[in-house]
């Protein structure tokens, strides 16, 4: 069963990454206490985009990326919000899908940028092309929980 197996958010662009056991969202702004929902994430666009509100990453693309580089890369470094098991984020691109209660639109893959070669390891350009997540858009205010089911519509 696909399911949410991390929450992550940071309040500021620098900041470090925060596990939380619920989040909630909201259409056109993103996760509560989240840098992107209040403006001040490191690529925020002016005015807010769809495709800012949200991020997932495969933690089985974790693991793998850590297991091959050797580098003690996590789910943290990744700086995605939200983290995944027994789903291919890939293929929810331009799909609308649940996360718990939520209703959910794939926009693009999240690929590994220079900011987070910078922030965590070089190697990660290479490393997690097309393996580096999923932006995504809120399409329905609610709560989204540690264990919630992923569900494709």
């Amino acid at each position: 069963m696909s399911s949410v197996v991390e929450i992550l958010i940071s309040r500021a662009p620098l900041s470090p990454m925060e596990a939380r056991a619920e989040v909630r969202a909201v259409p056109g702004r993103g996760l509560e206490g989240d840098r992107y929902f209040e403006g001040t994430g490191t690529f925020s666009p002016k005015p807010q985009k769809p495709d800012f509100e949200i991020t997932f990453i495969e933690k089985e693309n974790v693991d793998r990326f850590r297991a091959e580089s050797g580098l003690p890369f996590t789910e943290y470094h990744a700086r995605r919000n939200i983290v995944t098991q027994g789903v291919d984020l890939n293929s929810l691109v331009g799909r609308e899908f649940l996360v718990g209660a939520v209703r959910i639109r794939g926009l693009r893959l999240c690929e590994p940028c220079s900011y987070l070669a910078k922030t965590s390891f070089p190697e990660t350009l290479q490393g997690l092309v097309h393996k580096g997540g999923l932006r995504a858009q809120i399409l329905t205010e609610g709560a989204i929980r540690r264990g919630d089911p992923i569900v494709s519509l």
